[in-house]
């Protein structure tokens, strides 16, 4: 394992440039700050990769980021508005793969290392209205890029409810909706459907974790 020393990047820190990307989004970004330093040196010891990349930048910068109002939550190194970290979310949760992000209806973002059988590398979604992971053939960085100006009403087009950033504000950063009937059923709109904002363990338990 390298020490801290090795992975916090001095001369060529890649947060300028996520700070930047974070600066002209189209979309809502909220960063949040980390807890302490104690966290988020312990974080970015526990995921092992430098500050001169975006993912170390964001774990060791950052809480994590808050995207579209709250639809999005991309982890970092944990913060009262968002109660995961990047590590302690994948530990005993994940095999060859790395979970970095997720949204309100139950939807988990992974990198795959193999495990997925996509594409090792790049980022898949698991979709709540198939069960299924669904290759996006981005990197991380891409990813990140794409949840700050992507179309995010197109991709979650028919998965929103009028008055849903009201609703959000009621729902923490550990917390996802239980929606009945689920996504993947036949029903009616998502709006007519029972949203219940429960912890985020449980959806993925009974999601991806019997997948």
């Amino acid at each position: 394992m390298r020490p801290l020393a090795e992975l916090i990047n001095t001369t060529d820190p890649g947060w300028p440039m996520v700070q930047q990307w974070i600066a002209t989004a189209k979309n809502k970004v909220e960063v949040l700050p980390p807890i302490d330093d104690r966290t988020r040196e312990a974080a970015l010891l526990a995921v092992q990769v430098t500050t001169r990349s975006p993912m170390g930048a964001l774990v060791y910068e950052s809480g994590g980021l808050l995207v579209d109002d709250g639809w999005l939550r991309i982890l970092g190194s944990g913060s009262p508005k968002l109660p995961r970290s990047l590590p302690s979310w994948n530990e005993g949760r994940s095999e060859a793969f790395w979970l970095i992000a997720d949204d309100v209806l139950g939807g988990f973002f992974a990198l795959d290392g193999g495990g997925l059988g996509l594409t090792p590398g790049k980022v898949a979604y698991f979709a709540p209205d198939s069960l299924e992971w669904e290759n996006l053939n981005v990197g991380y960085s891409d990813f990140l890029n794409w949840c700050f100006n992507g179309d995010l009403e197109d991709f979650y087009k028919g998965s929103r409810w009028p008055g849903w950033k009201e609703e959000l504000e009621k729902a923490a950063g550990d917390q996802a909706y239980s929606i009945i009937p689920p996504l993947w059923a036949q029903g009616p709109e998502i709006a007519r459907r029972s949203r219940k904002a429960i912890v985020i363990t449980e959806i993925y338990e009974l999601s991806v974790g019997k997948n």
